[in-house]
């Protein structure tokens, strides 16, 4: 039995962490196979900036700095095909033991367990002289949606919120002021709940479409190729989804909120006898689907938003832009 050298070359982050928690992995089939020696080194790992085949030639350099008999590269970014334009989980070179893997391929749901169960068989693919019957056969390609939600699920939407704390300040101000007036009360049980419907996802499309704008987030193709231009569809996809549900949470915390301080600061009877008009509790809840859409406006854009980490991240080609400039920089 001998030992086989893994090298992990895995972008900083997310694959990062990934890849540290592969160190331990070991091969299928039991102790009558060789062991292996993983390593793993952190690195800007783009590939909108190089093909495929130039991303595998910079594998097969770490490999042979280190060392290394077999080379994986862990990326959070798609790639495609160069053949048949489709989209791919894996690339493999099995001649030279170098593969390169997208991890959000692999769907974004149980990331760990999926990494490493896509490792192991294309580290025992490669290490053997043919493919293990336990480590299982890894599809090459993988379909667009799969891959959709898995950079949005890598873009962790939820963590926009913090970068937009300023505008949630803003517009809670805002709408703690308006659950008391009056004019409000009378605005809000004058509108159905299709209005109501209406100005809540306006109040959410236009933040969406204000975070695109002032944090430079569109995505536009480095040429007018069809791949490129698939490539910015593809990102600034992942970029509006990843935005709406950041929104779409700060919304419902937004609402939560109004709504707990309306049921501690209001009588709906006094209210009523003020607007003379016949109002309940269940009319609160009303008025706070009104406010949270207005306050969602009025506080997010008139406070400014901040450009900062948490939003940008929320764009793949922001993501990519800083990893060409370290990559260049390091080359430099």
């Amino acid at each position: 039995m001998k030992r086989i050298q893994v090298g992990l070359v895995a972008d900083p982050a997310a694959p990062a962490e990934i890849a540290r928690r592969l160190i331990d992995l070991e091969p299928p089939g039991g102790e009558d196979r060789d062991a292996w020696d993983i390593e793993m080194v952190c690195e800007p790992f783009t590939m909108g900036s190089e093909d495929v085949d130039a991303a595998m030639a910079r594998l097969r350099d770490h490999a042979r700095q280190h060392e290394w008999d077999v080379v994986i590269g862990l990326t959070e970014l798609p790639f495609r095909d160069v053949d048949d334009g489709r989209y791919l989980l894996a690339e493999t070179d099995p001649l030279r033991r170098t593969a390169v893997l997208s991890l959000p391929a692999l769907g974004g749901l149980r990331m760990q367990k999926r990494a490493r169960l896509a490792v192991r068989a294309l580290v025992a693919g490669m290490a053997e002289s043919t493919q293990d019957e336990h480590s299982g056969p890894l599809p090459r390609f993988t379909s667009r949606w799969r891959l959709l939600v898995g950079m949005v699920l890598a873009n962790r939407p939820w963590l926009l919120v913090p970068g937009l704390k300023s505008a949630l300040v803003a517009a809670l101000t805002t709408g703690a002021v308006a659950t008391v007036n009056s004019t409000v009360w009378q605005l809000a049980g004058s509108l159905s709940w299709w209005r109501l419907l209406v100005a809540m996802l306006a109040s959410i499309s236009l933040v969406v479409a204000w975070l695109v704008v002032d944090g430079e987030l569109w995505d536009r193709p480095d040429d007018m190729s069809a791949a490129a231009r698939e490539r910015s569809r593809l990102y600034n996809t992942s970029t509006l989804v990843t935005l709406t549900i950041g929104v779409l949470i700060c919304y419902l915390a937004l609402y939560v909120v109004n709504l707990v301080w309306a049921l501690f600061v209001l009588d709906p009877a006094v209210m009523g006898g003020y607007l003379h008009v016949s109002l309940g509790y269940g009319d609160l809840f009303v008025l706070t689907w009104f406010v949270a859409s207005a306050a969602t406006v009025g506080g997010a854009l008139g406070s400014g938003l901040e450009s900062d980490e948490a939003i940008r991240a929320a764009a793949y080609s922001k993501r990519e832009e800083e990893r060409r400039n370290r990559l260049a920089q390091e080359r430099s």
